[in-house]
Order: structure tokens, then sequence, then C-alpha cells
């Protein structure tokens, strides 16, 4: 298998213009843009609503006919873009939801991105949190829905949960107001402070952490380690994802320059 590399060395160029182009996202000024993840009918959009009330519009992801959700709030005197992400099950990339989920997560590099989960289905909905986790390091993790998890009388050690996994985790039950003000300061800490985290990987079998381990020491020459995690972006080329590899090129191209290179015109990586 081969990827072409881009015309010349450059790191990412003009952020902003991916946003408008690919995502249709136009933030102003100081602006922090959030990706707001989950699974189908774990209250994302309730915690959508809760955090930007009527400050919010939708549309379509340009070329896609998914609705594109977007909202503002405004916290301790800094603006934040809220982007409502489709509901999904994975990022694999199995569905035009999925894909726009992946895109964005990978792509548009929001300053955090909070993933929500059901507090009655933990085990089923982390599946989408490590995922994330595998992108991207700057992930809150909100436990929703706590109060049916209470009337289930189910207990959550959530400070073991935040050690497991290495995030931070916020439990709320958003159609209460519980635990947004939490939410908002883990966001602040995050987008605004730059908090450092170290998210919880998924250890493969041998064989595929060995092909994981032969891939690296080339992808991690490329600019792309910059934007895509070098790790992820192998194992997305070991699953022999050509639909994600043309993903790769659309994104490349900034400015009629490209995001990922090689110092001579027209060099390739063979993996």
């Amino acid at each position: 298998m081969e990827l072409k590399i881009g015309d010349r060395s450059n790191a990412l160029k003009d952020h902003g213009r991916v946003m408008r182009e690919h995502f249709g996202i136009r933030t102003t000024g100081e602006q922090y843009v959030i990706a707001l993840a989950g699974n189908p009918n774990v209250g994302k959009s309730t915690v959508f609503n809760a955090l930007t009330g009527l400050h919010q519009h939708t549309g379509n992801w340009p070329g896609k006919t998914v609705d594109n959700a977007q909202g503002t709030y405004t916290y301790r005197n800094k603006s934040f873009l809220l982007v409502d992400l489709p509901g999904t099950y994975s990022l694999l990339a199995h569905s035009v939801e999925e894909e726009i989920a992946r895109d964005f997560i990978c792509f548009g590099q929001p300053d955090a991105t909070i993933v929500v989960l059901d507090a009655t289905s933990l085990e089923r909905n982390l599946n989408l949190a490590l995922q994330v986790m595998e992108i991207s390091s700057k992930i809150i993790v909100c436990v929703n829905l706590i109060d049916e998890a209470r009337k289930k009388k189910l207990s959550i050690n959530f400070i073991e949960l935040q050690k497991e996994l290495g995030v931070p985790i916020v439990p709320t039950a958003a159609r209460n107001g519980e635990g947004l003000q939490e939410l908002q300061n883990a966001v602040y800490t995050m987008a605004v402070e730059k908090k450092k985290t170290r998210p919880r990987q998924v250890v493969y079998s041998e064989e595929v952490e060995r092909a994981i381990c032969t891939l690296l020491p080339k992808l991690e020459k490329l600019d792309l380690a910059r934007v895509v995690n070098p790790k992820w972006l192998a194992l997305r080329l070991l699953d022999s994802d050509i639909s994600f590899i043309e993903t790769i090129g659309r994104y490349a191209a900034t400015q009629n320059q490209k995001i990922v290179a090689m110092p001579q015109q027209g060099s390739k990586i063979t993996l």
C-alpha cells in the first residue's frame, strides 16, 4: 500500500479555512470550539440545549443531508462554540454520521471534545469514549443521566473511573441542570488553560502491536503526525480503510498547499 504525500514540507495552515470549508464552522476572535459526541439516546442534545440555550442554529454538514447543530455559550468571560456531532456508536465510519464525527474530531481539531455517556449503560457507551481517546487527548467524559442511575440504584465510583480512563469525568443530569457548571469548568480548564491528560490506550494483540510499531517510525516523520495520532492512523491503515486514506487527501490541501509533506515533491511512503 502506498500513501501519497504532498508537494513540500508544511505544517497545518489556516485552520479556520479548514473549519469553514470542510465543516461549515465559523468562529469569531478568541472563540473556543468544543465538539459534543455520544451514542444516540444518551441525552447529548439535552446537554447541548442546556449549555447553549437559545444561542444556537442548525443547518446541514457541507455536502451531507445530516443536521449540523451549533451553539454558543460564555463562561468566565470566554466564548465557546459547541458543535453537536451526529449520534454514533463508533468512529469506524460505517455510516455518514460516523464519518462526520470521526473527521471532525480528527481533522477539525476542536479545543476539547465532550463525550456524553449514559450512566445506566456505561459498558456499552465506553466503546465510543475509548475510540475518541485514541484520536485526541483533549477529551472530557460527561456521564449523563445520573438521576436515572440513582433511580435504578446504580452506584458509580467516578474517582476510580477517572483514574482508569486518565481524563476528566463529570457526572451530570442535564435536564435538571445538575453538574453543568462542573462541566463548563472542565471545558474551560482543558480548552483555555490547556490542561494535559493521559488517556488510557487500548492494548491490542501482540501481532497488531508489532505491526503498529513497524509503521510508527514512518508515520512519525510526516507532518501528518501533528494532526492525527500516529498510532490511530497506523490502525486505520492496517484496517486497509481506503476511504479514510482518501479522506486524508481531501483534508491535506489548505490554500493550495499540503498539510502533509515530504521534502521532495511527489514523495511517497510505502506501507
